[in-house]
């Protein structure tokens, strides 16, 4: 049995019960500065669904990111919004510009007028959706005893975490009550009724990640709270050009604080990681790996390790000059 497997087997037990029992600070004393840049000299490997994607639209990586970067250069209104949800959530916009760029670069081509989103966002005003697995919807499959667990979390973000933690233990891949759950993430397989493993509007936000913020958002915003059982209202506002933008903000805001309280890193001044962990996701179980591992690496009396970019984030750490001129 090879290192990493032994190390995996040690690890994912202890990080799951962190993330289901643990309301509280568990690593971080002294928190690291992470500095600019990538730690990799070479851009990592891109995703073969990416490339495939790219190819079967008949465009290149290189003229999809010329495409949002003259979207972001030519609409001072985007811009503009950019800014204010930046300024509302104490971040720089540069976060947002790189997920947007990262996004539209390896998962979706950008529309050729901003404008466009808008259009795209009241037409799932009035459809008839859920959330759901089949006949299952989302709101009584997470009142199955299974998840009792995480009933007494008051934060969305800890307690959808928790949710998808009792997911991966006990559903996924499993056979329960005489039902076979996917070998998938909960996301993806209750949270995206209309095409399964995509995201949406100009942030390419899934509803699961809507959901886990949208306390912050109601709180810092005024925007009213979305709920699992209002289908339509997730998707209107993600695909909403400017409440996305909001979102978005609070999406990498919270993975800045995650990552300081859990793994003992400020990434606020790297947008090649917050790129990364947006376009990654599960922040808090990927905090609890690096601060566990980190912890193993001290016991050793090892250099412990910085959060790494992945190809999308090397990206925008590559391109941050050109990406900055847009302010």
């Amino acid at each position: 049995m090879t290192f990493d497997k032994l190390r995996a087997i040690w690890l994912i037990p202890a990080i799951m019960a962190a993330v289901l029992f643990t309301p509280i600070d568990l690593f971080a004393q002294t928190v690291v500065q992470v500095p600019p840049g990538n730690r990799n000299e070479i851009q990592p490997e891109i995703p073969f669904s990416s490339t495939k994607r790219t190819r079967s639209g008949k465009s290149t990586f290189e003229r999809k990111y010329q495409k949002i970067q003259r979207m972001l250069s030519r609409n001072q209104k985007l811009i503009s919004n950019i800014k204010k949800s930046a300024r509302a959530y104490g971040i720089d916009p540069i976060h947002i510009v790189g997920a947007l760029v990262g996004e539209h670069t390896y998962n979706v081509d950008a529309l050729d007028r901003y404008q466009t989103y808008y259009v795209k966002a009241l037409a799932y005003l009035n459809q008839d959706l859920s959330f759901r697995y089949k006949r299952e919807k989302v709101t009584d499959f997470i009142l199955r005893r299974e998840f009792s667990r995480c009933n007494t979390i008051r934060s969305n973000y800890d307690l959808w975490s928790c949710r998808e933690a009792v997911w991966n233990q006990t559903f996924k891949g499993q056979r329960v009550g005489g039902v076979a759950y996917p070998n998938d993430r909960f996301g993806r397989v209750f949270f995206q009724p209309l095409y399964a493993g995509q995201t949406f509007g100009l942030g390419q936000l899934n509803p699961l990640t809507a959901l886990k913020v949208t306390d912050i958002v109601a709180r810092r915003s005024g925007l009213p709270r979305l709920q699992a059982e209002n289908a339509p209202q997730v998707y209107t506002t993600i695909m909403d050009p400017d409440s996305t933008l909001i979102y978005m903000a609070a999406v990498i805001k919270n993975g800045m604080d995650v990552y300081r309280r859990y793994a003992g890193f400020d990434i606020s001044g790297n947008p090649g990681i917050t790129a990364t962990l947006y376009n990654l996701g599960n922040v808090k179980f990927r905090a609890l790996e690096l601060a566990a591992k980190n912890r193993a690496l001290l016991a050793l009396d090892e250099l412990p390790e910085l959060p790494e970019e992945n190809y999308y984030g090397w990206l925008v750490n590559n391109k941050l000059d050109e990406l900055r001129r847009l302010f």
